[in-house]
């Protein structure tokens, strides 16, 4: 299987995740459920991915990452289809359900054959453009979704995905390039990761996509209530402030050679990153548009230097060390998806804004420690 097919196969799987986002509201109205419950459904798919790779990290051990891949796709492309059948809100709550079981399996693959595949700064270059697939997907999903609810309809959305992947999943040639790993017995994988440093890192992930989740779980609400943005087309449009703001993925193995400290670096973007949700409390469209975009931009420079860097400092078996990594990833994506959500709808967006401030620092403060511990001499 070729780096660029499982790049596309990256990008098709993350529509499945974030093509119901920019419908939520759409979806609050047409099955009369509150915005808190129309929510669920990113809690419901995100929750899985929370726990599961946990479980995915030890039996990929010893397993052909590619056959993985293959099997999901099919799965994730067979129940998609499925989703505008649906007639009662708790049948989408279902399937979403069983998407956030398949899903956690296919990212800690495609990232496994990554970190397993390639070497050193290789390492960081590929985990790069992956999470820069994994950018485009989540961006094109909201849009794309966003745009044939507006002109055609948010059915053959979904539709048309189902059948992209399944003709992604018959390019995968399994059987032509296996990928397994030595096999690592699990207390030696585990006492690997009981380390502080990586311990704090992927804390402090959680934080980062806890805010991350909640702001674009509870977008469509706020442009609506807030700015008056009813227009489907228009939310959808705004999420290319997302767009722009993964181009900085790019610049991010630059920035890694330049630092002379790599937690330092994840140290500044957090103030940053903390410094966008702080602007957003000015109830200003333009000021609000720009801090979308510097948001996201902090968010990717985080996340695409700390997938790598957790793979450079472990020495637990890849599969595990992913699994771990998507496993805190989502659980802040789980609790941010839903928890600020029944803040929002008590107190409205300040309060909301407000816990989300308050998790961010958090995130700093974890990354703050680990260079109190040493200077990471991977980065130079």
């Amino acid at each position: 299987m070729s780096y660029w097919l499982l790049l596309t196969c990256s990008v098709f799987t993350f529509f499945i995740l974030y093509a119901v986002q920019p419908l939520l509201a759409l979806f609050a109205q047409y099955y009369q459920v509150s915005p808190a419950t129309a929510g669920s459904l990113m809690t419901l798919t995100m929750a899985p991915l929370a726990i599961a790779p946990l479980l995915y990290g030890v039996i990929l051990n010893r397993r052909n990452l590619y056959r993985v891949l293959q099997v999901v796709m099919v799965t994730l492309a067979l129940t998609n289809a499925l989703v505008p059948l649906t007639e009662q809100f708790w049948q989408l709550q279902a399937l979403r359900l069983i998407q956030g079981l398949a899903l956690p399996a296919a990212l800690t693959a495609m990232t496994a054959s990554i970190a397993i595949r390639y070497q050193g700064a290789e390492v960081s270059k590929k985990m790069s453009g992956y999470i820069g697939s994994t950018i485009a997907g989540g961006f094109l999903g909201r849009a794309l979704a966003a745009g044939f609810a507006e002109y055609l309809s948010w059915q053959s959305f979904f539709w048309l995905n189902s059948l992209l992947l399944l003709a992604l999943a018959a390019c995968i040639r399994a059987h032509r390039a296996p990928i397994r790993q030595a096999h690592t017995p699990l207390r030696g994988n585990l006492s690997a990761l009981l380390n502080t440093r990586i311990l704090t890192l992927y804390a402090s992930v959680f934080c980062m996509f806890f805010c991350f989740a909640a702001l674009l779980n509870y977008l469509p609400f706020i442009l609506r209530s807030t700015y008056a943005m009813t227009n489907t087309k228009n939310i959808g449009l705004v999420y290319s402030g997302y767009l722009l703001g993964a181009l900085t993925t790019f610049v991010t193995p630059y920035l890694q050679k330049r630092c002379a400290n790599i937690f330092s670096l994840l140290a500044t973007v957090f103030l940053g990153y903390s410094a966008t949700i702080a602007l957003m409390f000015w109830h200003s469209l333009p000021v609000f548009l720009v801090a979308f975009t510097c948001f996201c931009a902090s968010m990717f420079i985080i996340h695409a230097t700390a997938a790598p860097l957790v793979n450079r400092l472990s020495s637990a078996s890849a599969s595990l060390t992913n699994g771990v990594y998507v496993s805190f990833y989502y659980s802040g994506g789980a609790l941010g998806s839903f928890v600020p959500g029944l803040l929002y709808q008590a107190y409205g967006e300040r309060a909301f804004l407000g816990c989300l401030l308050l998790v961010c620092l958090c995130g700093y403060l974890l990354i703050a420690v680990p260079q109190r511990l040493g200077t990471d001499k991977t980065c130079t």
